[in-house]
């Protein structure tokens, strides 16, 4: 019983860690994102642009909808407010299982 539950348990924690989004769709959505992050998300065009390749996706997605709102300020959100303004919510989903892939 304990090996059966075990495994349920496993399983239902492992869905849960995975990200909403979809890794392609949000590659096809990355064009702008590139333009600054670099196609990998580590290259970026400015030092102080940061590296969002690999991190993680939760934090994109909280960082992302944070611009859209106008909640997230300083550093570079003046340019990142009007890039997110136009995002749904699945479009961040997407974008950030993309990145977060990499």
């Amino acid at each position: 019983m304990k090996k059966i539950s075990a495994a349920i348990i496993a399983t239902f924690v492992s869905f849960g860690a995975m990200a909403a989004g979809d890794p392609a769709a949000g590659q096809a959505k990355s064009a702008f994102c590139a333009s600054c992050h670099g196609p990998d998300g580590k290259t970026t065009v400015a030092p102080n642009y940061p590296k969002i390749g690999g991190q993680n996706a939760d934090y994109l997605v909280n960082a992302l909808k944070a611009y859209r709102a106008g909640e997230r300020k300083g550093g570079l959100s003046d340019f990142m407010t009007p890039m997110a303004a136009g995002l749904s919510d699945q479009d961040i989903e997407d974008l950030a299982a993309y990145f977060a892939s990499l």
